[in-house]
């Protein structure tokens, strides 16, 4: 909240909205972390007080999801796109090739960079329809090196909701919906998530990796960019983003008193199928993407007629509805529906669109 008077329902694609109590234990932190009388952002990362932390967030992580033996659990720096290329350097070699499903602009992007490091076999991509559906007729081939896909789409407001059985290691990006429903781990060998959605703040970026598909590659990998350095030195073989790593641990343990990832699978369906249905039943709106792909975490909606966006707009601004003008790429609008977010937030901005079709009848 902004005062005690104003409530604002933040709907931004990320960074994202945080549970409450896990903002204001880290405000502690800052103040006095650990009984220390020092901020967490001034005491050392090889301290055993913060050592806790890492150690207690990479078990959070294991427990939530159910990571089998044989994983590393990381916390790195550089955002997902840093895993764009980390992730071909360490598994792809020049004469190799790497099959890619290319479902939006970050999908776009790490296909890109993958191609600096080896052969791209782009399998299958919804571009020509401005990605609003997911591809699901194709074949991974047998000698590819990896398959890599996005679970969700920010931009296009898409998501896989099933994933291919493969014979070869599975690399999927899931930096928008981690933690938003239960995933089978074992069957991908490196998931990879930017924290600033559903688990932290940005800066800090979470990688699950299976131990044996890494060291491979004949290059030589810089330091910093090698899996195997930072399992070896348990994510701080540099100085970590302390405190983006805290305030991870801290949402963490929400979502687990929340009833872990199958309690915020109940309260992400219900978010979303409140909207969507408002958005089908309303005259004055319609969704951008196909029924099957819709994502429960990104909501894109359009007006019928464009010229009463600036109106709806304002209205938002006047319901204290943050953040939900759509990316450029699509327009109209995207009500993000992580974690944290309340269904009343939801309701408040059905209610908006409720209001706005009765003043423009």
């Amino acid at each position: 909240m902004t005062n005690a008077q104003t409530k604002i329902h933040n709907f931004s694609a990320g960074p994202g909205i945080l549970p409450q109590i896990a903002l204001d234990n880290s405000i502690k932190a800052i103040q006095n972390f650990a009984g220390m009388n020092l901020s967490i952002l001034e005491i050392s990362h090889r301290s055993k007080q913060f050592e806790a932390v890492v150690n207690d967030a990479v078990q959070i992580v294991k427990d939530l999801l159910g990571v089998p033996e044989g994983y590393s659990v990381l916390f790195l720096q550089g955002g997902a796109s840093m895993q764009f290329c980390m992730i071909p350097m360490n598994l792809l070699d020049e004469h190799e090739t790497a099959a890619y499903l290319k479902t939006g602009e970050w999908a776009m992007r790490a296909t890109k960079e993958a191609g600096l490091f080896g052969k791209v076999n782009v399998l299958a991509t919804s571009e020509n329809e401005n990605y609003n559906w997911i591809p699901k007729d194709y074949v991974i081939p047998a000698d590819a090196k990896y398959f890599h896909c996005t679970s969700n789409n920010t931009i296009f407001g898409t998501e896989m909701f099933s994933f291919p059985e493969s014979s070869i290691p599975v690399v999927c990006d899931m930096s928008s919906d981690i933690f938003s429903r239960p995933i089978d781990v074992s069957k991908f060998d490196l998931i990879y998530a930017g924290a600033q959605k559903n688990m932290g703040p940005a800066g800090v970026t979470l990688v699950i990796v299976k131990n044996e598909i890494l060291g491979h590659v004949t290059r030589k990998i810089p330091t910093m960019l090698d899996y195997k350095v930072h399992i070896k030195n348990g994510s701080m073989y540099n100085t970590p983003p302390v405190f983006a790593i805290l305030v991870c641990l801290e949402t963490l343990k929400w979502v687990k008193e929340m009833g872990g990832v199958i309690g915020m699978e109940t309260r992400n369906k219900a978010k979303a199928a409140l909207l969507y249905d408002e958005i089908d039943r309303n005259s004055l709106f319609k969704g951008t993407c196909v029924l099957e792909d819709r994502s429960r975490m990104n909501v894109c909606f359009v007006l019928q007629n464009p010229e009463l966006e600036e109106a709806f707009l304002n209205l938002a601004k006047e319901k204290n509805l943050s953040g939900i003008k759509g990316h450029r790429s699509v327009g109209g609008f995207r009500a993000s529906l992580y974690n944290a977010l309340p269904i009343e937030s939801v309701q408040a901005l059905v209610d908006a669109m409720q209001e706005f079709e009765e003043s423009n009848k």
